[in-house]
């Protein structure tokens, strides 16, 4: 997991972008499309075509960094382009890096009532 320090907000870019770019290229998305500062200490998420990629932009203060991740099963899952610009929490991230639906999760069990 990404160590994201209270404060930061995380961005998801609706649709799909080409994942041959890397920071430069995103950063320039960054600018354009959600009107944001890359160099912000805030995180970028971007999603691929297929679905099973994304990549996160993220500038720590000392440089720029560029996670990747690619499910082996299944899809992230991602809002349409229509929402527009949507940001998560980090805990919302979490669940979406494990593949998770970061809008409903389940839990797998309930506590009884006691009595």
């Amino acid at each position: 997991m990404i160590p994201i320090p209270s404060g930061v907000r995380v961005w998801l870019a609706t649709g799909h972008v080409d994942m041959r770019k890397g920071f430069p290229g995103l950063s320039l998305l960054v600018q354009e499309t959600l009107k944001g500062d890359p160099m912000g200490g805030h995180l970028f998420v971007f999603r691929g075509r297929r679905g099973d990629l994304i990549k996160v932009i993220w500038h720590d203060g000392q440089g720029a960094c560029l996670f990747t991740k690619r499910l082996e099963r299944g899809r992230f899952v991602w809002p349409s382009p229509a929402d527009g610009t949507v940001t998560i929490s980090p805990a919302q991230l979490g669940y979406l890096l494990e593949g998770i639906d970061w809008r409903h999760p389940q839990r797998t069990w309930r506590p009884s009532a006691v009595g």
